[in-house]
Order: structure tokens, then C-alpha cells, then sequence
């Protein structure tokens, strides 16, 4: 039976990288972080001191960088990889955080990265996450799933995975963080943070990621049997 392509969009810290994790692992699919990638591109910006505005050595950066993704044995996650050296920790970090929407607005980077991802699902059977994965990466997706929580209980999330990495940042400057991050990422004019008119919604805010991942199979079932169903009736 041909695989899917399941989109996750949605809000930072809603649970939509180990919610697609997981189901990618339930379901035997490959799993790309897609906003590990934008990430990517800030931290290479920023170690060769590139200005954000500087958009001729930005476009020569996106020729010369190479982004990839390397699974861990130890621990079976997939780690971001940057020019071959594994930079995993290093774009999660807040000051990555507090970067990274400014660099994903830039349309020579949303472009180059939408075209790498693309090429990544083309053969399918793959679970994305992301902010523009049903809207404009994967349109054709069909499972589509969009995530949102209340932004208190995401700052707690996303403050708790701060700490387990050693890194201490007060719970206000995590709310300011996501308020202007949904905001850049809502507002911008190069495929916007929304939900696809077929997205189903998914509040997190108060159940656990087993639920979250309960749901999105729960529709990758349906979205196989309707597939099933289809090719009967054409058979029959």
C-alpha cells in the first residue's frame, strides 16, 4: 500500500516534534523536524556573522551550507547535522529561539528549505512538523493535523526542556519569546503560520503526548482506510 505524508503544523511547544516522533515511529515512516532546519540556518548566520538583511551572502550561505539528519543508535533520535558536525543542542537554544523567526521570514530561506523538504518526502511515508507543511510544503498531505496550546502551559513546556539541557530562562522571557514568535510567524507575508482549510485542530494544552499521538494515528487509520475503501470501489 503507498505511504502517506502526515503534516503536523502548528504552534512552538505544543508537543509537535515528539507527537511526530512518535507516530513516525508507530507507523515505520521517516521523521523530519523541519523547524530544526530553520534553526539550522540561524546558527550558521550567526557563526559567520551574516546580517539578517544581507541578503546576497545570505543566498551564497544557503548554496554553501549543508543541512542533514543523522539518527543517534544510543539514543534512536534523529540529530540535526550542519556541515557534518552535529549541532543538535546548539539550535535549541534560546538564543537560537529568539532568532529564528526573523531568519524564517526571509523568502531566499523559505524557499531553499520548503524545495530541500520536499525532495525529502517525495517518496512518502514520511512525518513532517512544522508551520507551513500542509499549507505549502505538502498541500497534497493527506493526513494534516494543527496544533495549538495556551501560551502559559507551552512557556512551562518549553521552559522544563530549557532545563533538562542545563540551561536556566525565567518563565517571562519565554512568554515574550513565543508572543512575538507566533506573532512574526502569523503575520509573515512567505507562507504564514496557518491552519490548512483541511487541517483537523488539536488543543494540547491539557492532555498528554500518548493522547497527541493517539489522535494522529487515529486519523492515519481512517485517512488509510477511505485510501482502501476508494481502491476497492475503482477494483470492483
Amino acid at each position: 500500500m503507498q505511504k502517506l505524508v502526515i503534516a503536523i503544523d502548528g504552534y512552538s511547544s505544543c508537543g509537535k516534534s515528539t507527537t511526530a516522533k512518535a507516530v513516525a515511529a508507530a507507523l515505520g515512516y521517516a521523521y523530519i523536524d523541519t523547524g530544526a532546519m530553520y534553526r539550522a540556518v540561524t546558527l550558521y548566520l550567526l557563526d559567520h556573522q551574516i546580517a539578517f538583511d544581507d541578503l546576497p551572502r545570505i543566498e551564497q550561505a544557503l548554496h554553501d551550507m549543508h543541512i542533514s539528519f543523522k539518527r543517534n543508535r544510543r539514543t534512536g533520535r534523529n540529530e540535526l547535522c550542519l556541515d557534518g558536525q552535529i549541532r543538535e543542542d546548539e539550535i535549541r537554544q534560546m538564543y537560537i529561539s529568539n532568532n529564528v523567526s526573523e531568519v524564517s521570514v526571509i523568502p531566499a530561506v523559505r524557499h531553499a528549505m520548503v524545495r530541500q523538504q520536499q525532495r525529502m518526502g517525495r517518496k512518502r511515508g514520511v512525518v513532517m512538523d512544522g508551520r507551513d507543511i500542509g499549507t505549502t510544503v505538502f498541500p497534497d498531505a493527506e493526513v494534516k493535523v494543527f496544533m495549538t496550546a495556551d501560551t502559559h502551559t507551552r512557556a512551562l513546556r518549553r521552559q522544563e526542556e530549557l532545563a533538562e539541557k542545563g540551561e536556566q530562562v525565567e518563565l517571562g522571557a519565554i512568554i515574550e519569546n513565543l508572543t512575538k514568535r507566533d506573532y512574526i510567524d502569523s503575520t509573515r507575508a512567505e507562507s504564514p503560520l496557518r491552519r490548512a482549510a483541511d487541517a483537523v485542530l488539536l488543543d494540547t494544552t491539557h492532555i498528554t503526548i500518548d493522547e497527541q499521538v493517539d489522535f494522529v494515528l487515529e486519523r492515519v487509520s481512517a485517512a488509510l482506510f477511505s485510501r482502501a475503501m476508494l481502491a476497492q470501489s475503482h477494483n470492483g
